[in-house]
């Protein structure tokens, strides 16, 4: 194998690595799906890692937000916890970044759809929710919300690429990348770009009770151990049903497989911090969908109590400097 051969986690036995000059010519690569793209592929490290780099050097932190299982909230932890950090440090800059290409909910979620994204010398002008937070997704390029990306990977890269080279986002103290569930290319590429970056990061894990949705997020908290992705906690969202007239709660999914614990056990057994549940509550929705801001509108809710102890401990990762490079 060359030295400093980019070798992906899933390849076949000997790969000599992506930058290698045997690339998709070697024995070991007969098979390979990706043996054409590896053969034909330009060597050496991509050039856009560096643009990244500079472009993010006022980027303090930067934190990604994941999930194993599609529908388990992840948006709306994404939209919370940046409005809960943003609402809390009046004197900080916190940008989103919406990577769900093909599932852009942000616009939505934040309030801001069918605003207009500008151009300036120094790149895209992301869209201001608050004086000190800002949006970029592409649920702001699109004709329609209705419209539909049908893009294969290396396109998505792409627009991954140019989110991160060329959105002006001055200072900021924290960018949060909401992406799509699973563990492909979009949490390939952001991981690539952000491992070349200065300052801390690190990764927030959303699941819901079920044990469909464990199994998956198990998935992913081995995705951030196999690409070195600080685990900053895993969040278990809608673990209970809040009623909106006597704010009592009720359990509504199952318990887990032999008795409780949930994601809390999950967390023990995986060696990651648990951050702790945030409910299902029926105004939450309700203030989604009409892209209200949940914790003004209902400061006292349950969800915000629990969101409140939640952004304490995302905050002391970074503040510890546990996302920072070793």
């Amino acid at each position: 194998m060359s030295s400093g051969a980019d070798v992906p986690s899933d390849a076949p036995a000997h790969c000599p690595g992506t930058q290698s000059d045997d690339a998709g010519k070697a024995s070991a690569c007969a098979g390979c799906p990706n043996q054409q793209l590896c053969a034909t592929g330009p060597k050496g490290p991509d050039p856009a890692i560096a643009l990244v780099r500079q472009k993010l050097a006022d980027v303090r932190n930067k934190l990604l937000v994941l999930s194993g299982k599609g529908g388990v909230g992840k948006s709306t932890v994404t939209a919370l916890l940046s409005r809960a950090m943003a609402h809390r440090n009046p004197d900080e800059n916190f940008g989103v970044l919406d990577i769900d290409i093909c599932g852009p909910s942000q616009p939505r979620v934040l309030g801001v759809l069918g605003e207009q994204v500008h151009q300036s010398g120094s790149g895209w002008s992301p869209v201001y929710i608050e004086d000190n937070l800002s949006l970029m997704s592409i649920g702001f390029l699109l004709g329609s919300p209705d419209d539909a990306i049908i893009w294969r990977g290396p396109k998505k890269n792409g627009m991954i690429r140019q989110f991160l080279t060329e959105v002006d986002w001055g200072q900021l103290d924290y960018l949060v990348l909401d992406t799509p569930p699973g563990t492909s290319d979009e949490h390939l590429s952001a991981t690539t770009f952000l491992k070349g970056t200065d300052g801390s990061w690190g990764a927030v894990l959303v699941t819901t009770p079920q044990e469909v949705a464990l199994l998956d997020v198990r998935k992913e908290i081995s995705f951030c151990k196999k690409l070195a992705i600080p685990v900053v906690g895993v969040i278990e969202n809608m673990s209970a049903f809040v009623c909106p007239k006597c704010t009592t709660e009720t359990r509504i999914f199952p318990a887990r497989t032999g008795g409780g614990g949930g994601a809390e056990q999950m967390c023990i057994e995986m060696e990651v911090p648990y951050l702790g549940q945030l409910p299902l509550d029926p105004r939450l929705t309700k203030c989604c969908d009409e892209g209200k801001d949940f914790i003004t509108e209902f400061p006292t809710s349950p969800a915000v109590v629990a969101l409140e102890e939640i952004v304490t401990k995302v905050r002391q990762f970074f503040g510890d400097g546990k996302g920072e490079r070793q």
